[in-house]
């Protein structure tokens, strides 16, 4: 199974699904399941039971459920879309991630 090329604090387009054209922020990449949970985006409704000791009313929240990486394209704003990855080893040995449309550094974009 190939490795994630995706980090947390990375910007993403949503390539399938209902959320399908988005774009947002990844708050958290769980690496064993093969899941991101991205900002605003994948919402799902959380139906809470009211805690008098927790003092928690019930009712429905929405927050974000994890999203498949599959479904994930990095962001590049110079192309203004989501494009694939290619890595650069550096002659320091530190790796970059490049751009594979126009080879613009795509760490620097944070």
């Amino acid at each position: 199974m190939n490795t994630i090329t995706l980090k947390k604090n990375d910007v993403v387009v949503v390539i399938k699904g209902k959320d399908r054209g988005k774009t947002g922020k990844i708050l958290k990449v769980i690496p064993e399941k093969r899941r991101a949970i991205v900002e605003k985006i994948n919402f799902v409704k959380e139906f809470i039971r009211p805690d008098r000791s927790k003092n928690i009313s019930g009712g429905i929240m929405e927050r974000e459920a994890p999203i498949q990486v599959s479904n994930l394209m990095l962001y590049c704003s110079e192309c203004g879309q989501g494009v694939r990855v290619k890595k650069r080893i550096l002659e320091d040995g530190s790796k970059i991630r490049l751009c594979s449309k126009c080879d613009a550094d795509l760490e620097k974009q944070k």
